[in-house]
């Protein structure tokens, strides 16, 4: 199975691949996570599988290699079970790959729940049941370590304060200094009453898990003080060569929640909602990625097409793209936002849609050597679930659709 990033035949969207369908028989593929791995020219395609479209049925996370070919095309291999990347009675969910380049090292990180405890019985009763996980792979992910369970080395005592926490989902980082970041989030037990959490105070806090080893320990850093759920962060770099790490999270209330960190992580400042991020009434995951901003894109007229017109951003050597539905009142018409002032909180462009009608979560990869963009995104025609679909498209599709003015938001 290939796929060409180019036009669909209406002329409005990427073309589409599915990878991942919903069965006859009700098994549902959920919350994509995708990665590339440039030296080798791979893409991994990771996905839940469930016995039903609910959270408390999932059961395996599965994948499927990508091989980019030289005309643009991927050739896809059939889907594999992570055998490896589960703990017994548990099943396993939110896929959050990473790949550190010194070791040429794969992490899969995950989670892995307790039987079909649901995430609101463990808010309700203040009682964990979730686990850090996570595999390895040394071959670009033909083959994967044992499972490692990181719950009680990484979190420790501070698993008393969570109800419950997950990482991602969706793709970790690798700073330029070499730290690793896992986006996570945890549902903070601020006080108890009889063991149980006083109602109505707990809530979701993003934080990352990090290494400052090539992945050989992880830590926890500090949570957001701000309400925020699902997460993903980026690094920005300035013109003074340093480093921001953005981070962009779910959030109930209409809007996104985003903050930056001046330390690689173990703190974020000043978490604020971006106006021009909208949310569905109870939010949905987005996926967020750092690029190299570009020197010169042609605009709109015959002029500067011929020679480009300069548009690097005054403030950084990076720009950020966030892929999320732009529907106000449900998850429809997925869109890809661009930011060209990503130290500034208003930089958004309105969004370019990839996908209209129903879609859910996401997961961005830059292909740095084609300076391309691709996504793997839940998607359909009825509803979000039907598929995960994977496509491609290059900024300059993105920004043909003009600046803020003439962006229609559906």
């Amino acid at each position: 199975m290939g796929n060409t990033p180019s036009k669909s035949g209406s002329g409005d969207e990427p073309v589409k691949t599915t990878l991942f369908e919903k069965e006859p028989s009700g098994i549902t593929y959920r919350i994509p996570a995708l990665v590339y791995l440039r030296h080798s020219h791979t893409f991994l395609a990771f996905a839940e599988k469930r016995s039903s479209p609910f959270d408390h049925d999932a059961k395996i996370l599965v994948m499927r290699r990508g091989a980019l070919k030289d005309d643009g095309s991927v050739q896809w291999s059939s889907s594999q079970e992570l055998l490896t990347a589960c703990l017994p009675n548990h099943r396993t969910m939110n896929p959050c790959p990473v790949y550190e380049k010194n070791s040429q090292t794969l992490f899969l990180f995950f989670i892995c729940i307790w039987r079909n405890t649901t995430e609101i019985r463990q808010i309700l009763t203040g009682k964990n049941k979730a686990r850090l996980c996570c595999v390895s792979s040394s071959d670009d992910g033909q083959t994967w370590s044992q499972v490692k369970d990181l719950t009680e080395s990484v979190i420790g005592d501070t698993i008393h304060k969570w109800a419950t926490f997950a990482v991602g989902p969706g793709h970790g980082v690798q700073l330029e200094n070499g730290r690793l970041i896992i986006p996570a989030y945890a549902y903070y037990v601020p006080h108890r009453c009889c063991s149980y959490p006083i109602p109505f105070t707990v809530y979701p806090r993003a934080l990352s898990v990090y290494s400052e080893d090539f992945g050989q320990t992880w830590h926890i850093g500090k949570m957001l003080r701000k309400k925020s759920c699902e997460c993903e962060m980026a690094e920005i770099i300035d013109h003074e060569g340093r480093s921001h790490l953005y981070c962009n999270a779910r959030n109930t209330g209409g809007h996104r929640c985003e903050a930056l960190s001046e330390n690689s992580g173990v703190y974020f400042d000043k978490p604020h909602i971006a106006p021009e991020l909208v949310e569905p009434p109870s939010g949905c995951q987005g996926s967020v990625i750092g690029f190299p901003a570009p020197e010169f894109v042609p605009n709109e007229d015959a002029e500067s097409k011929a020679c480009g017109t300069s548009l690097l951003s005054p403030d950084t050597q990076t720009w950020l793209l966030f892929i999320h539905p732009t529907n106000k009142s449900s998850r429809r018409d997925m869109g890809v936002y661009l930011n060209r002032s990503p130290l500034h909180s208003s930089g958004w462009d309105r969004p370019r849609i990839i996908h209209r009608g129903p879609s859910g979560y996401s997961d961005l990869a830059y292909n740095g050597d084609k300076d391309q963009f691709s996504c793997l995104m839940e998607c359909g025609k009825e509803s979000e679930l039907e598929q995960i679909a994977f496509m491609s498209f290059n900024l300059n599709d993105v920004m043909q659709t003009g600046g803020k003015k003439d962006k229609k938001m559906r």
